[in-house]
Formats: structure tokens, C-alpha cells, sequence
């Protein structure tokens, strides 16, 4: 079921946006931020699986580390106000990072390569049943 805005006629002719909304060239840059951020992590993960030897291997790798599960664990948490959702996703992601590192050093099998592939896995599976409850 969709919901459809009415808008009204102002007295001076023009229409506006019952709810005040802004309309024009920056009304919205949730989708361009979230397109930035999602290319930042892409090329995190990419230069530290190539060993690439990038300055910015370094800081797009652990903005990969924590936005990854951040986003996951804050695609499963729909109900939550979104302070408290992001704060909840943040906690998690640092939560799933520190345990994915532990068990590595545990086993003696710890490599960045490892890390980055296992974090971008969990957090694969930790994303996919939000996408399935949305494609139902």
C-alpha cells in the first residue's frame, strides 16, 4: 500500500509540501553519501586484499572493518530509533571485529587477507536475512 501526498495551494498560488519538506538540489543526499561510503569500503577491502601499497590502504581498510558489520548488524535492527540503531551497530561491529581477531590469534592463523574476508563474510550473513525479509 502506498501513501500519497497531497499537496496544497498556498494563497498566493504556489504548492507546498504539507510536511515542509525541501525540495531542489539538496534535499536529499542519503543515497550520495551512502554511494560514497559504500565505494570508501569497496576500495578498503580491494587494497588490502591486493597488498596494495596506497596511503589509503590503511584508513579505507578500517572504515571497511567497521562499516561493514555496522551496516549489517543495523539492517537487523529496523525497530530501534536510529540513534540508538546506529550506537547498537557500531557496538556490534567493534564487537564482531574484536571476536573475529581473537579467534585468529587463538588459532595461530592470524593474516590481514584472513581478517578481511572473514569479517566480510559475517557480515554477509549477518546482512542476509534482511534482505530476504524485504524481497518477501
Amino acid at each position: 500500500m502506498q501513501t500519497l501526498r497531497i499537496k496544497s495551494r498556498s494563497s498566493d498560488g504556489a504548492t507546498e509540501d504539507p510536511e515542509g519538506a525541501r525540495t531542489g538540489p539538496g534535499r536529499d543526499l542519503s543515497p550520495l553519501l551512502a554511494g560514497a561510503a559504500t565505494a570508501i569500503a569497496a576500495v578498503g577491502a580491494l587494497l588490502a586484499l591486493t597488498d596494495s601499497g596506497s596511503p589509503l590502504r590503511g584508513p579505507c581498510t578500517l572504515f571497511f572493518l567497521l562499516a561493514a558489520p555496522a551496516v549489517a548488524i543495523g539492517a537487523l535492527l529496523r525497530g530501534l530509533e536510529p540513534f540508538g540503531r546506529t550506537l547498537a551497530a557500531l557496538a556490534g561491529s567493534v564487537v564482531l571485529n574484536m571476536l573475529v581477531a581473537q579467534g585468529m590469534l587463538a588459532i595461530h592463523r592470524w593474516s590481514v587477507h584472513g581478517g578481511v574476508v572473514a569479517v566480510g563474510s559475517l557480515s554477509l550473513l549477518l546482512l542476509l536475512p534482511a534482505l530476504l525479509r524485504k524481497s518477501e
